[in-house]
């Protein structure tokens, strides 16, 4: 089954975000080793979500490059900390094109992480730099010692896992 477009994949965490029921403690040490990788980091779609997600949208905004008041959206400083920093392009999107940015709810941390095309492309960067690796071949990723250095580097952000 694939989802009719990155819309109906917003309304559907919007959603599940609101439900009550919590799913039900892992059972197992494959099972409990397997939630807590998702917990530290994973890939929500195609952005970072779980404790890393969040760690790193939160260093953004303390930054002064995202701005979470009545929404998500990049500054100024972030478009070029987009730019100049990490070498990617962020031009505003059309009508009908998916957001720059947007926060996406985070299942495990009940908070906010960036989503959009700046969440997508700040992923593709983490992945292709190997700053965060994918473990076995699913959604949890791992932050690796360069991912380390370069979120305190770029970012400020230490103390992570």
């Amino acid at each position: 089954m694939q989802l009719a477009g990155a819309s109906v994949a917003q309304l559907l965490e919007d959603l599940s975000a609101r439900t009550e029921d919590r799913p039900a403690a892992p059972r197992g040490l494959r099972a409990v080793s397997a939630d807590a990788a998702l917990r530290r980091g994973r890939t929500c779609y195609d952005h970072l979500a779980g404790r890393l997600g969040v760690a790193v949208t939160d260093a953004m905004t303390e930054a002064g490059l995202l701005d979470q008041t009545g929404g998500f959206a990049l500054t100024r400083a972030g478009l070029v900390w987009f730019t100049d920093r990490l070498g990617l392009r962020t031009e505003e999107p059309r009508r009908g094109q998916r957001p720059l940015a947007r926060g996406c709810l985070d299942w495990t941390e009940r908070r906010q992480h960036l989503a959009g095309l700046a969440g997508a492309r700040l992923c593709e960067t983490f992945l292709g730099s190997g700053w965060v690796t994918r473990i076995g071949s699913g959604r949890a990723v791992r932050l690796t010692p360069n991912g380390k250095a370069a979120l305190r580097d770029l970012l400020g952000l230490t103390g992570l896992e």
